[in-house]
């Protein structure tokens, strides 16, 4: 690849996003690790939601080789990823009101836990009502959103709000309105995303700062290792083994 290739120039473009998210989303990455540090040594639960190709990111976070081994998929049905048919059925469930406080209310999610809602444009009814009727049950709710689609862009959901109104943490990815990154004359329309890149780092540098902050307090992060090395699967059985009421996805 040389400086000038299309390749070249969106690697460049998702290495400036993700120099930017360092620069100016320390602070909240570093509140986002202390409530993510907090609820486990409360007790509580790690769950992640995210619709569409914003479930990549939150599946990212569930059983990773090097992540931490609470965190649960909050899954809507018809929305996680794009394997219903057509594809655009999941597009349009994330404008149905209703479905986030039904599958909240019918989730082991309760007071006291957190919930990461993973949503580029923030505007929609799922991750709205997700965030909105999270909170009002007494979870803890870091966000994940471009807050510049709140400033270009008008919510769809009737109160006006977006995603992140209603955040106790907000992760500014700063991804532009309409998530490509690159545009040439001779195409038609903007080309190469780059929102799951950045949301995936970021929401990976939360893990890692909330590993260093609880060894910090004295606390062995509940980590996974691979499985693809030795003892890795023996690490994970005492891990799982430890943690079995908080780690759902295993049942």
């Amino acid at each position: 690849m040389t400086e000038t290739t299309p390749a070249a120039r969106f690697l460049d473009a998702a290495i400036g996003l993700l120099r930017a998210a360092r620069d100016r989303q320390g602070p909240r990455v570093a509140e986002a690790a202390a409530l993510v540090a907090d609820t486990v040594a409360a007790g509580g639960r790690l769950f992640a939601h995210g619709a569409g190709h914003s479930a990549l990111p939150a599946q990212d976070l569930v059983h990773r080789a090097g992540g931490l081994a609470l965190v649960n998929l909050l899954a809507v049905p018809g929305t996680t990823g794009v394997d219903v048919f057509p594809a655009t059925l999941g597009s349009a469930l994330e404008r149905v009101a209703g479905l986030a406080p039904a599958v909240l209310d019918s989730s082991p999610a309760a007071a006291g836990d957190l919930l990461v809602v993973v949503s580029l444009s923030g505007r929609n009814a799922l991750p709205v009502e997700m965030a909105a009727h999270a909170r009002a049950r007494g979870l803890a709710v870091i966000g994940v959103t471009s807050v510049a689609y709140a400033e270009r862009t008008v919510s769809r959901h009737p109160s006006g709000t977006f995603l992140k109104d209603h955040c106790d943490v907000v992760l500014d990815t700063g991804v532009p309105v309409g998530d490509a990154t690159l545009t040439s004359a001779d195409i038609g329309a903007p080309f190469a995303p780059a929102s799951t890149v950045v949301a995936c780092a970021l929401l990976q540098a939360v893990v890692a700062e909330t590993a260093g902050l609880m060894a910090a307090r004295g606390t062995e992060p509940p980590l996974l290792r691979s499985a693809n090395v030795d003892g890795g699967a023996e690490w994970n059985e005492k891990v799982v083994a430890a943690h079995a009421d908080r780690i759902l996805w295993r049942r």
